[in-house]
């Protein structure tokens, strides 16, 4: 039983007790008694019927109380959580720093800023197969020195801060998961990304900063914002797998589920997983929707056309992993991404790439090295009478994290990069504390 569903659960036996405890003194009456004790020396005979009426009496008013009882934590029992819904979460803070922030338009500027989600997870099955999951979130400070997509947006990074200045604590995620068959899930939710979807993991580099290297590079097919979503993944025995997903941010408002005012993205995911290795190939369809704003330029994202002409992408991904950890071979990760466009009329075209390294258990249990780079997504190609702007983006991070127990984990890290935004002036460098209690 998790922690919650205990504190209630200690609460109303708390309060069934009391009531035991003041009724003990109507089943067994000290007085009565005593006056009982004087009637029998009184008594000259003592035959079978002489207890059989008190005892009788006292026996029914025992038993109504019980029946009391039972149906009092009857009525408990059914205003409690399902028995099969779980709730677990995290608290993470943060405080750092950015050199060069404001050359990028960081609203932290150079200063440091400290930051912090909360976080609670809900997972409740109804069927033993399916799982309800909804995702309640709140965060404040990430506006300051990690709020920049592609440089600095931390990996943790969520504002929900209104404007007086409160926290507003809120539904994040949404979604139900249920199987078709053997082989096919289906997943639908109000709130969801498509990446949560996919049946085969891209990356297994853990980020430990920057959100920018998430999935082998969150941009071109995996970088989308939390929408109206659906989702169906066939997964094999042999690790072939198969999904296809659809993302919506117009289903929830007036524009509508795929019309043609609709912002929208169609991802279809063809991977092979076996124990220690992975490649696979995703394919992504965007209409009106820059959703590669968290791994590329400027340019690319922010351009006259960006939210008004439709994408194509592929994101091609591989990992590989060692048998053993605790030595010095790393598992990696890399990522490479392309991505053409559709009536835009300054660029045609654009690409990038992402290589991630992770050591673990290297000097205690529990323990990770990461280090990444890699080249966030830019034009390559312009469209005819445009010109391509000279930016070479580069972006990298290092860290180490460890756990003092099983529920803390603190994660120092630095990062940096040149031509990171969109001039050759964008050059930062940063180092960010991350603790992450989990219960």
């Amino acid at each position: 039983m998790k922690l919650f569903q205990q504190m209630l659960v200690a609460g109303a036996t708390l309060s069934l007790i009391a009531p035991i405890a003041a009724q003990a003194s109507d089943v067994v009456n000290i007085e009565e008694m005593n006056s009982y004790t004087r009637s029998l020396k009184n008594s000259s005979r003592l035959d079978s019927n002489t207890f059989i009426n008190e005892v009788s009496e006292d026996i029914a008013r025992i038993k109504g109380r019980i029946d009391g009882l039972e149906a009092k934590q009857n009525t408990f029992e059914a205003g409690s959580f399902n028995d099969t819904t779980t709730l677990d979460g995290k608290a993470v803070m943060a405080i750092g720093a950015v050199d060069g922030g404001d050359n990028i338009g960081s609203n932290g500027h150079e200063k440091v800023s400290a930051a912090y989600v909360y976080q609670m997870n809900l997972n409740t099955s109804f069927t033993g197969d399916d799982n309800l999951y909804v995702r309640l979130k709140a965060g404040d400070g990430w506006d300051g020195a990690f709020d920049q997509k592609t440089a600095t947006y931390h990996i943790e990074a969520k504002e929900t801060g209104i404007a007086d200045g409160t926290t507003n604590f809120k539904v994040d995620k949404m979604w139900y998961t249920f199987p078709i068959g053997d082989k096919f899930t289906a997943t639908v939710g109000p709130a969801i990304e498509n990446y949560y979807m996919l049946a085969a993991t891209p990356s297994v580099y853990k980020p430990g900063a920057l959100k920018a290297f998430k999935l082998g590079g969150n941009g071109a097919a995996f970088g989308a914002s939390t929408s109206t979503g659906a989702g169906l993944k066939y997964v094999a025995d042999n690790g072939f797998a198969v999904s296809t997903t659809v993302n919506s941010k117009k289903a929830a408002g007036t524009g509508g589920f795929l019309t043609k005012e609709d912002q929208n993205k169609v991802n279809t995911q063809v991977a092979y997983t076996a124990d220690n290795y992975h490649l696979s190939a995703t394919y992504s369809r965007q209409q009106g929707w820059n959703s590669w704003s968290y791994y590329s330029t400027k340019d690319l994202y922010t351009g006259a056309d960006a939210l008004a002409v439709d994408s194509d992408s592929v994101a091609l991904r591989a990992w590989w992993r060692p048998e053993e950890t605790g030595t010095a071979t790393p598992s990696i990760s890399v990522g490479y991404d392309t991505m053409s466009f559709s009536g835009r009329s300054d660029i045609a075209e654009g690409s990038g790439y992402f290589v991630g390294f992770n050591w673990a258990d290297m000097f205690q249990p529990s323990d990770k090295i990461g280090l990444a780079f890699g080249q966030p997504m830019k034009a390559t190609e312009a469209v005819a009478g445009a010109t391509l702007s000279e930016v070479d983006p580069f972006l990298w991070e290092l860290y180490y994290s460890f756990r003092p127990n099983d529920s803390i984990e603190i994660t120092p890290a630095i990062f940096g990069g040149t031509d990171v935004e969109e001039t050759t002036e964008d050059d930062i460098f940063g180092a960010v504390l991350t603790t992450t209690f989990k219960f």
